[in-house]
C-alpha cells in the first residue's frame, strides 16, 4: 500500500493520536524516507495495523527534529526551515522560519482551515535570497489554542495578536503574503503600520466585495444576518471532512497533485473540542472584514504599494474580480493567474515561488 493510500484509508481520528511525533513526521520526513519505508511494509489488513505503521513512522522521524526553540537576534540561518515557538502575550505562537540573517523579510499569513503548513513548498522557493517567516494563528496549526472564555476569536484579536508577535521579533521594514484568512487580518497589520511594508503579495486574498462568492448558497450571508443557532448548526457541514476536500480539490483538474495529508493535518487539528466552535465565530466574524475593505482600498490609492496579485482561477470562495480590482485603485498592482483553485500552492507553488521571488527582487 502506498503512502497516500493509508491517508486515505485512515479515519481522521487515527491522525489524533499522534501528536506531536505526527506533526514532526509531516515536517521532518521526506516522501523518499516515507516510500522507501513503506514499500517493505505487506498490505495491512486492518486499520489498527494501519494506524500502528503511521506511528511507527512518525516516532521513528520525530527524531531526527530539534525541539522547539525561540529565534535570538543572533541567529544565523542554515538553509534549514526551523520550527519555532515564542510567546506573545501568555499564548505559545508556533512559526517557521528560514533564509539568511539580515535578508529582506516576508511574512506569510495562512488562511482556513490551515496553518503555516500550507507554505511547506513555498518556503524553499524564497529562502535562498529572503528571510522567511510564517507563524500560525492562534487556535490554529501548533500555536496555542485558549478556550473562546479566554481569548475573543475575531479577526481584530487574530491581529492584535499577530501585530505583537511581529513586535517581538522586531520586524521593521516586511514584505507580507496574504491568503484568505490572512488577508484581513494582514491588512489590518498594513494599516497600523504602513511605513513597515515593502510590498504586498496576495494569493486568493480578497479586499472587495466584487471578489466575494456565494459558495454556500446563501447559507453564510443568512447567518451574518441571523446568527441564531439554527442558522449557525446549518454551516457546520462546510467544517467537515468533506468540506475540507472541497476547499482543496474544487478547481483542480489533476486530483493527484493534492496532497492528502495536509487535508488531514487541518481536519483533525480542527476536530479538536472547541475548534469548530471557534470556527463557527470567526466565520460570524468575517462580516467585520467589509467594513475595513473601503479603508484598505483607500490605503492603496494613498500609497501606491508594490502589490502583485497570484491567483488561482477557479477558486470557488474569491473570484478573479477580486483579484482585478486591485489594479483600480493601485494601477501598478499585477495580477497572474493559475488554473487552479483555492490552495493554489498545492498545484503551482514553483510558478508561483517563481513570480513572487521575482517581484521581491525588484523591491
Amino acid at each position: 500500500m502506498r503512502i497516500h493510500e493509508m491517508y486515505y484509508h485512515l479515519p481522521v481520528k487515527a491522525y489524533a493520536v499522534t501528536g506531536y511525533s505526527a506533526y514532526m513526521f509531516l515536517n521532518s520526513c521526506t516522501f523518499r524516507q516515507v516510500l522507501k519505508t513503506t514499500a517493505k511494509i505487506k498490505p495491512m489488513k486492518n486499520i489498527l495495523s494501519k494506524t500502528l505503521t503511521l506511528i511507527l513512522l512518525a516516532l521513528n522521524c520525530s527524531a531526527l527534529a530539534t525541539p522547539y526553540e525561540k529565534a535570538t537576534p543572533s541567529s544565523t540561518m542554515d538553509g534549514a526551515v526551523h520550527y519555532r515557538k515564542m510567546k506573545v502575550n501568555g499564548l505559545q505562537i508556533f512559526y517557521r522560519e528560514a533564509g539568511p540573517a539580515g535578508a529582506p523579510v516576508i511574512l506569510l499569513m495562512h488562511g482556513y482551515p490551515t496553518s503555516s503548513f500550507m507554505f511547506r513548498n513555498l518556503i524553499p522557493e524564497l529562502s535562498t535570497r529572503f528571510h522567511v517567516i510564517a507563524p500560525d494563528l492562534p487556535g490554529f496549526g501548533f500555536s496555542d489554542f485558549p478556550s473562546r472564555k479566554s481569548y475573543t476569536y475575531t479577526f481584530d484579536n487574530l491581529a492584535n495578536t499577530m501585530q505583537d508577535f511581529t513586535d517581538q521579533l522586531d520586524l521593521k521594514h516586511f514584505a507580507i503574503y496574504i491568503f484568505d484568512y490572512g488577508a484581513p487580518i494582514g491588512m489590518r497589520l498594513i494599516l497600523q503600520h504602513p511605513e513597515r511594508i515593502t510590498g504586498i503579495i496576495s494569493q486568493n486574498g480578497n479586499a472587495y466585495k466584487e471578489g466575494l462568492l456565494d459558495w454556500s448558497h446563501g447559507l453564510v450571508k443568512t447567518y451574518w444576518e441571523q446568527p441564531t443557532q439554527r442558522n449557525r448548526n446549518a454551516i457546520r457541514k462546510f467544517f467537515t471532512l468533506s468540506g475540507t476536500n472541497f476547499q482543496y480539490r474544487e478547481g483542480i483538474e489533476d486530483q493527484s497533485l493534492v496532497a492528502p495529508e495536509t487535508i488531514y493535518l487541518d481536519q483533525t487539528l480542527m476536530n479538536r473540542p472547541e475548534n469548530i466552535e471557534m470556527q463557527l465565530d470567526l466565520l460570524l466574524d468575517y462580516r467585520n472584514n467589509l467594513k475595513i475593505y473601503p479603508v484598505f482600498q483607500a490605503y492603496l490609492r494613498k500609497y501606491q504599494p508594490k502589490l502583485l496579485a497570484v491567483w488561482g482561477s477557479k477558486d470557488p470562495y474569491f473570484g478573479s474580480a477580486g483579484a482585478l480590482s486591485f489594479k483600480r485603485d493601485d494601477p501598478g498592482a499585477k495580477v497572474k493567474f493559475y488554473d487552479t483553485g483555492h490552495f493554489a500552492l498545492e498545484t503551482h507553488y514553483k510558478e508561483i515561488g517563481k513570480d513572487v521571488f521575482d517581484f521581491l527582487s525588484n523591491l
